[in-house]
């Protein structure tokens, strides 16, 4: 006899876990007072785990999380039952194996004449850590995007469905293809002292505002660490850039050539180099600890959130501000972009150029920002009393081994990333509520994250939104910035809309939000944020919901 409710369902064969998985107490025991015998006096509770072994040696099992009953955490896809539609089945067949009374018992249970048995084990008691990983929250969100100055614009934005994508009108873009861009129509030299803005470049200035509004998010004060109250050495920056101060370098090789030496700005150098937002930073709070900087294409700003998180888990950090910042917008980038024919040509219609997973996706538009997040150790946080957003749960990475440009059409080192990213949060898929994903508007970089997400998440299983269609492809930046998207989703409880998807392209097959925002599902606490970049580069990091 198998383990099914009414209703035939699908024999499950492969060997139970041997210990029930971890689970947590947001979803509270729940008491059975009534129904079948076979529990009576039981409390199901997250965890629980109930196997049927049958006398040819096959295996069923099933594991509560999230309040029903899951045939395996791994495959969200998976009809998950009921309290009562598994009291039903294991009354059906307690009655048919008998020994009614041994099924609460752990290690315990009741055997047929044939030889079949089934046992109900209680979640057991979590043993204290001896990993020493410290959990890791997040207290303060900065961004600068084409949606506007600060994090209120960008979520603002991103619920009304707004696009911010236009039309470059200077006249060297006029011969290009590709003329239409996500720009940031603030300067930000003009928000900075003019002194401290002529020493930095642009990708540079985003980041120094972005984290300048998340440390004081976070409630520190503006003149920087020691004002604070912290120790500088126990703080640090981590951002992620691809090319950072390149345009001072063209720039400065444009004025050797018109105007001779002289016309080359000192600073030219040091401005150029992708380190110098993260420098900014660490100068501008008077941060001691570390500087780090991230360069691996586009999953740059989502890798150096991934190592802030483990530098705080372990010991190393108590704060980090981390995050990614890109200015790419230039002739020569655009002009490249547009020879690999990645780019949209939209030209006409910049509003709606940028289209992730649908049908009529033509390419990537470009763009540029910053997004920061202030990441702390949990005690650290609670021991000031800040506001805590979320959990930093984990990341993922991965690479493809497979093209200098092009994404593995099989989305295997995307699957790769993902589930890494959800193991290192110690968690399961199916506890995963959401995903921001990358999605640039590729036709093939589209499919390969689609074929990813299926694979690990089952198919249209978790809803998912992308969010380039609002602002482009911001390339560093888009990990920091869709981070900030996804924390506010946790946050507030609310999944932006993908905009530009007016036909979803059918092979994609997943539960794409469009039109309007949509309320986060209740069940389960784990949202991703996927960054994928030229080379191979993936990069997955997973937050989790406080309760």
């Amino acid at each position: 006899m198998h383990l099914e409710p009414g209703s035939p369902a699908a024999q499950h064969t492969e060997a139970a876990p041997s210990t029930a998985p971890a689970a947590s107490d947001a979803n509270p025991s729940v008491p059975v007072s009534a129904g079948p015998s076979t529990l009576d006096g039981a409390r199901l509770r997250d965890g629980d785990l109930v196997l049927v072994t049958r006398h040819d040696g096959s295996v069923e099992s099933r594991v509560r999380r999230w309040g029903v009953w899951h045939a395996d955490v791994e495959q969200p896809g998976d009809r998950a039952w009921s309290d009562a539609e598994l009291l039903a089945a294991i009354a059906d067949l307690a009655g048919a194996v008998g020994k009614v009374g041994e099924i609460g018992q752990i290690g315990q249970g009741a055997r047929s004449e044939r030889g079949d048995q089934v046992r109900y084990i209680p979640r057991q008691a979590a043993a204290a850590s001896t990993s020493g990983r410290r959990r890791v929250v997040v207290t303060g969100l900065g961004a600068i995007t084409p949606l506007g100055y600060g994090v209120p614009e960008l979520w603002h934005g991103l619920l009304e469905g707004r696009c911010a994508i236009r039309e470059l009108t200077d006249e060297e873009f006029a011969d290009h293809p590709a003329r239409i861009a996500g720009t940031v129509e603030t300067d930000p030299a003009e928000l900075l002292p003019r002194v401290q803005a002529r020493r930095m470049n642009r990708s540079a200035q985003f980041a120094v505002l972005a984290a300048r509004e998340a440390w004081q998010d976070a409630g520190f004060d503006p003149a920087g660490t020691a004002q604070s109250g912290l120790d500088p050495e126990r703080v640090g920056v981590s951002v992620g850039t691809i090319i950072g101060g390149t345009p001072v370098m063209i720039e400065g090789d444009r004025k050797l050539r018109e105007k001779g030496l002289r016309a080359v700005p000192a600073l030219t150098a040091p401005m150029t180099v992708p380190s110098q937002a993260s420098s900014q930073i660490s100068l501008d709070l008077h941060i001691t600890g570390e500087a780090r900087t991230v360069v691996s294409a586009c999953a740059s700003g989502t890798e150096a959130i991934g190592a802030a998180i483990d530098r705080i888990r372990h010991g190393y950090l108590d704060v980090a501000v981390a995050g990614g910042a890109e200015a790419v917008i230039t002739p020569a980038v655009m002009a490249s972009f547009s020879s690999m024919r990645a780019l949209s040509t939209r030209n006409d219609e910049p509003g709606r150029a940028s289209r992730p997973f649908a049908a009529d996706r033509d390419g990537f538009v470009n763009g540029e920002g910053a997004g920061l997040l202030v990441l702390e150790s949990e005690e650290h946080a609670r021991a000031r009393g800040a506001r805590i957003y979320c959990e930093a749960a984990g990341s993922g990475l991965s690479a493809d081994a497979h093209h200098i440009a092009a994404p593995d059409p099989t989305g295997s080192g995307v699957a790769s990333a993902v589930r890494r990213a959800i193991r290192d949060a110690g968690a399961h898929a199916v506890d995963v509520v959401h995903v921001n994903a990358h999605a640039t508007a590729t036709v093939e970089g589209d499919l390969a994250e689609a074929k990813a997400l299926r694979a690990v998440l089952g198919e249209g299983s978790v809803p998912v939104t992308a969010l380039k269609g609002n602002f482009g492809h911001l390339q560093g930046a888009a990990g920091g910035v869709e981070a900030v998207a996804t924390v506010l989703t946790l946050h507030h409880g609310v999944i932006p809309p993908t905009i530009g998807c007016d036909t979803l392209d059918e092979a994609i097959a997943l539960d794409v939000v469009t039109s309007a925002p949509r309320p986060l599902p209740a069940r389960g606490d784990l949202a991703l944020s996927n960054s994928f970049g030229f080379g191979g580069h993936n990069a997955v990091l997973a937050l989790r919901r406080c309760a």
